[in-house]
């Protein structure tokens, strides 16, 4: 798991290695200050050496220093390494996700997306930052001061033999029981931030109804589980340093016992102890933190598995080897085509649709809900690809297209509209970076954005906030046809984009279509018979069935749904 992210930190690799010289400097020096310490004690003191006495002070003093400098340093180029290390994962994840199709977004919630861009890419930062040092600094401590004790007296080194199995099963244990509870954490942290994304998304609705209540024991119920989850993760890590605590003041007591009866038998010195005790202190020491990083790894391993699934999701769509970069009349046709949103699905969403769309034609799709509609245009500019049959556009499979070509030659007005933090001419510009005013100022005619946006104080400079939630959804929808209208496409689809309009406008903006963009192939879905009846031709779907594909006059004949609709919609129109 932890392979698949090396990658990310070859880039900043002179500044994991400064940290690791940095580490094995610091470790170095911190290990000769003992030694130095019972020089002091059994030559100075023991000769009444003042001169050795203070010539050994200073030199323990200058390894201090040397290492606190070293420490200071690999400070420096370990936060280096783990933020840059970060930043390589987080703008890897992101272009990921933005290659994503909707197919591959339906694996993932937002909120879990949003989770693993950040709060675990930063378990994985601080990770490296604090995790680096004790992982390099540790064994390589640990090493050094069982072979110096060892040195200084291999028969009281042995308590170690003892002591270490003990620290070793208590830590397996530890980290086995932690390790679910760390990954059940990230899956509540996921569970929150929908939780809050939803109230915070619908807050008006929530006010409207007189939900807060209910919307409060909802995510008391959630942040409860990620407390609990927390709680006894974090109970478990915390059995760690007792225990560790428990060992060192065992082990500090055998070695005292021990030691002083080699002192009265004249097989140790009192400084050679002394010097003991220091390496006994710093291999418990890197024992300890050998464990902590064992649990901060564990932690991480957890966050990692989460950031390695969105990076091996498998992209459905590719661009072809030699790939068309040209279309010229916006034809389409559907041969034989069937879709599921999943393979394992037992059922197709779509079944057997044959249509053929003459290119500068106006064709209406109209259907009950659920009736696929969506979906159907979808597989056009390849938001999703087809499970069965292929789709032409000008004589080509889609899939011969570029999709960054296809998706630029194809404008469409999702029936979610979204608008972004900035401008309106910013919002307007995303269809069209290049747009020239006067282009900008005639797309806002053909959506019938003019009728409002000159009642805006600062006109096309008005600040529109997250969602475009300080404009009405008529407006909204407007604007979002105006930015579609900008791209100058040779499809332009409109997915229920009028619903908030009035009939009209809906009827104004219909009609501008047909006058100024006549060579656009255009394709509206509506639930109103009025935004298509005077489409070239409307497409009746019936539960992913095309049931009728005529005019608005022989539908009224020949099919029953359609008839069914109008005099619905008719019937309604006169009650009012």
């Amino acid at each position: 798991m932890i392979k698949r992210l090396i990658p990310f930190a070859k880039k900043y690799k002179k500044a994991f290695i400064l940290a690791f010289l940095c580490v094995v400097g610091e470790t170095v020096f911190e290990l000769v200050i003992p030694v130095l310490m019972a020089n002091i004690i059994d030559i100075g003191v023991a000769q009444k050496d003042q001169h050795y006495i203070i010539m050994q002070g200073v030199l323990m003093a200058v390894c201090a220093l040397i290492a606190l400098v070293l420490g200071i340093l690999y400070s420096r180029y370990a936060a280096v390494a783990g933020q840059g290390v970060g930043f390589e994962i987080r703008k890897t994840e992101f272009e990921k996700v933005q290659n994503f199709s909707f197919s591959n977004t339906d694996h993932f919630s937002t909120s879990s997306l949003i989770t693993r861009l950040t709060s675990d890419v930063t378990i994985i930062q601080n990770a490296i930052c604090n995790g680096f040092r004790p992982l390099v600094r540790a064994p390589f401590m640990f090493s050094m001061a069982l072979f110096l004790s060892i040195k200084m007296n291999a028969k009281l080194a042995l308590i170690f033999i003892v002591v270490a199995p003990i620290l070793g099963i208590g830590l397996f244990f530890i980290v086995k029981t932690v390790g679910p509870l760390f990954r059940f954490m990230q899956s509540n942290v996921d569970e929150v931030n929908t939780v809050v994304q939803e109230n915070l998304i619908a807050i008006r609705t929530v006010k409207a109804y007189v939900k807060s209540d209910y919307e409060n024991e909802k995510f008391e119920k959630i942040n409860q589980e990620l407390r609990t989850h927390s709680e006894k993760a974090f109970r478990y890590s915390a059995l760690n340093m007792p225990l560790f605590q428990y060992m060192m003041y065992t082990t500090i007591v055998c070695i005292l016992f021990f030691g002083s009866q080699m002192i009265f038998a004249g097989e140790m010195k009192v400084g050679q102890l002394t010097g003991f005790l220091s390496y006994v202190l710093q291999i418990l020491n890197a024992l300890m933190m050998i464990s902590n990083v064992f649990l901060m790894l564990t932690r991480s391993l957890a966050s990692c598995k989460r950031i390695v699934d969105v990076l091996d999701e498998v992209n459905n769509l590719h661009d072809p080897i030699d790939p068309i970069i040209e279309m010229n009349q916006g034809e389409i046709e559907f041969k034989n085509i069937s879709f599921k949103y999943k393979e394992s699905a037992q059922e197709n969403v779509l079944s057997n649709i044959n249509l053929h769309i003459e290119p500068g034609s106006t064709v209406g799709i109209l259907g009950g809900t659920g009736s696929a509609k969506t979906s159907l245009v979808q597989l056009i500019d390849r938001l999703y690809d087809v499970s069965e049959g292929e789709i032409l556009i000008d004589g080509h499979n889609v899939k011969d297209y570029s999709l960054e070509y296809l998706r630029d030659q194809v404008g469409m007005v999702l029936q979610k509209n979204t608008l972004f933090s900035g401008t309106v001419k910013e919002n307007l510009l995303w269809g069209n970076k290049e747009a020239s005013d006067g282009e900008i100022k005639w797309a806002c005619k053909q959506a019938c954005v003019d009728e409002f946006i000159e009642n805006f104080p600062e006109g096309y400079g008005t600040y529109l906030k997250q969602g475009g939630v300080n404009v009405s959804g008529g407006q909204k929808q407007r604007l979002c046809i105006a930015r579609a209208l900008l791209k100058n496409p040779k499809i332009l689809i409109l997915d229920d984009s009028t619903s908030a309009v009035d009939t009209a406008t809906d009827a104004s903006i219909q009609e501008s279509f047909n006058e100024r963009i006549p060579d656009t192939t255009k394709i509206i879905i509506s639930q109103r018979i009025s935004s298509v009846q005077n489409a070239s031709r409307i497409i009746v779907l019936n539960d992913g069935v095309i049931d009728g594909f005529d005019t608005h006059e022989n539908l009224l004949e020949t099919n029953e749904i359609y008839r069914t609709i109008y005099e619905t919609q008719m019937k309604g129109k006169e009650e009012k």
